[in-house]
């Protein structure tokens, strides 16, 4: 299977020939039928970006999959679904509801069994960052997908932020020169600080259920990004540190990680955190001559060389559907794009992303690097 994410060539050409733009693009999704999705758990909280979507005419919600009814009640009063979508074992739901392809909203340590089910029915799988619990288990998902020749993805809230594709362009072009460093910050105060859901909670803190704490949780952003923009390669070594400053709050996991990622010619250094005063998700790059920073989800800057002035620019949205995972999921399925290889999304960026947390964890523990096989 390829695992490209660019629009197809035919696809372009057509949108080029007619002048068909994104506003037209959702108006064609809308004449079709849509891609009918499962959703498998509501444990993380990032499934409130499918429940509160507004409707695209893209995709159809046939069944939820949560065994606790006051969770996915307290989401039916919010987001006005009918409590006949909920069954409380997949098995069932797949059975009844036929979905095409599902969304996986539990734990990391679930994805296997999700991959080990929807597989072998041809049912495509999407799940939350980051593909799973262990290079064991994500081995084995990676078997079942190409057996059953299945698209099996993992989603990033960074994957769709403009900034991060205007520094792969221009990385690409050979703006800044070759990569000699990357830095990502991911994190937020705490999930405790900020209110997450009991539900979530409480596995986001089980070593077992999550891999890690932050080391995991904000730890597989960078992976994933750093990844993406090095092509795919893998790093030499692996060293990481990692702390629990908040015992009370978190005494199973850590809350605070640096992980340092080797290449022959390059650093990646990313800085995972459940103890930022204030949220952030961002990048830098330095290049030989150099400098990209994405500042958020729009907000970009770069100097080219060390004569020339900082730039400044506030990125648009990407187009659809390439700005949201479920249009593009659909439109991967449908055959209206593909993805390249590597992609942030992809399956074989997501093993090397498992690889490098799984070494990160070893080195944290060892107090050492460690050297990838």
């Amino acid at each position: 299977m390829h695992y490209k994410h660019r629009l197809s060539f035919q696809f372009l050409l057509l949108m080029v020939i007619i002048g068909l733009t994104s506003a037209d693009f959702i108006k064609a999704q809308s004449e079709k039928s849509p891609l009918k999705v499962g959703i498998i758990g509501l444990t993380h909280s990032h499934v409130h970006w499918i429940l509160g979507r507004p409707d695209q005419g893209d995709i159809q919600v046939v069944g939820i999959v949560e065994p606790n009814i006051d969770l996915a009640s307290r989401y039916a009063d919010q987001y006005g679904y009918s409590m006949n979508l909920v069954y409380d074992n997949m098995d069932e739901m797949l059975a009844s509801t036929k979905p095409e392809a599902v969304t996986a909203f539990g734990s990391i340590y679930d994805h296997l069994q999700v991959v080990e089910s929807c597989a072998p029915k041809g049912i495509h799988v999407m799940v939350e960052k980051p593909l799973a619990i262990s290079l064991k288990h994500a081995r084995r998902m990676e078997q079942l997908a190409q057996k059953h020749d299945i698209y099996l993805l993992t989603n990033y809230e960074t994957t769709w932020y403009a900034s991060n594709h205007k520094a792969k362009e221009m990385i690409t072009a050979q703006k800044i020169g070759a990569i000699r460093k990357i830095v990502v910050h991911d994190g937020h105060p705490g999930p405790a600080e900020i209110g997450i859901n009991k539900e979530f909670l409480d596995w986001l803190t089980d070593p077992k259920q999550n891999g890690a704490g932050a080391l995991t949780d904000f730890g597989c952003y960078g992976a994933n990004l750093i990844t993406w923009l090095m092509n795919g390669q893998r790093p030499l070594a692996v060293t990481a540190v990692a702390q629990t400053i908040k015992p009370h709050l978190y005494p199973k996991v850590d809350d605070e990680a640096t992980i340092i990622l080797q290449y022959p010619k390059t650093q990646g250094i990313i800085q995972a955190s459940w103890n930022w005063p204030i949220s952030r998700k961002d990048m830098a790059v330095y290049g030989k001559t150099g400098q990209l920073f994405c500042d958020n989800r729009s907000d970009f800057r770069y100097q080219l060389d060390e004569k020339q002035k900082e730039a400044f620019i506030k990125l648009p949205e990407r187009p659809t559907p390439l700005n949201d995972p479920f249009a593009m999921f659909s439109s991967l399925i449908r055959n209206e794009i593909t993805l390249e290889s590597y992609d942030l999304s992809s399956l074989e960026n997501n093993l090397v992303v498992v690889e490098i947390l799984e070494a990160a964890i070893k080195s944290a523990k060892k107090g050492r690097a460690i050297k990838l096989k």
